[in-house]
């Protein structure tokens, strides 16, 4: 397990909430999945603009980079129904992935509430979280649909969270494998824990390498890429 902390102390002991992202933070993002995600995402845009692949490509990532997601651009831009690209995009096979029991037992453990906090769906995050074998110890989902489709990193998304949900930002903890997103729980006072993968390695099959920028900003508390390791390791009451 390799953990690293910033230079002050870092105390999760007055937590009462834990906040997960999903895709790539509950499970590895060797696996295939956000790939598939990734892949479904540029075939829509290329058949919903008549775009090539290529073309696809680059205006779906343009617009998560600018907008937070690449549906949000889609839906400000080209004015995009979200129920039809988020039912067709998530509809990916799940076969590759395992049960994360000692995961579960980890999040369990934990005192307080535990929430999941996607830019994704509802449906999706379900799923994942089914094929995982985890879904019994988070209280609720807040997804994009809850969001208004306003995506992290955006501050009006995490103010609308915590208002969702009534939670403390300084009395929470927000785990992101995306170190932009967890600038404004920072800034709100949240705990941040920035979950990368083993070796800190990036795979450009997985993300493009500005996704990985700010790994090292004031902003992160730990950063861990174990994420079950890092739980267990917590001191709970």
């Amino acid at each position: 397990m390799t953990i690293t902390a910033t230079s002050r102390a870092v105390d999760f002991t007055h937590v009462e909430t834990w906040v997960f992202d999903l895709d790539n933070t509950l499970y590895p993002p060797g696996l295939d999945l956000w790939r598939q995600i990734d892949m479904k995402m540029r075939a829509y845009i290329a058949d919903f603009l008549g775009l090539s692949l290529e073309e696809a490509f680059a205006l779906q990532k343009s617009y998560y980079r600018r907008y937070g997601t690449s549906l949000r651009g889609l839906m400000i831009e080209h004015a995009m129904d979200p129920d039809a690209f988020l039912a067709e995009v998530h509809a990916i096979d799940l076969s590759g992935l395992d049960a994360a029991p000692l995961l579960g037992d980890a999040i369990g453990a934990l005192p307080g509430r535990k929430l999941v906090y996607t830019n994704g769906s509802r449906g999706h995050a379900e799923a994942v979280l089914a094929k995982l074998g985890i879904s019994g110890h988070f209280a609720d989902v807040h997804d994009i649909v809850s969001a208004e489709f306003h995506p992290k990193p955006q501050e009006a998304a995490y103010r609308g969270f915590l208002k969702r949900f009534d939670v403390d930002p300084a009395r929470a903890a927000m785990f992101e494998d995306l170190a932009r997103n967890l600038e404004v729980p920072a800034d709100l006072g949240m705990r941040t824990v920035l979950v990368v993968p083993p070796g800190l390695a990036v795979n450009p099959a997985d993300r493009e390498a500005w996704e990985h920028e700010g790994r090292d900003g004031a902003h992160i508390d730990v950063v861990t890429d174990d994420l079950t390791g890092f739980l267990r390791s917590l001191p709970v009451s």
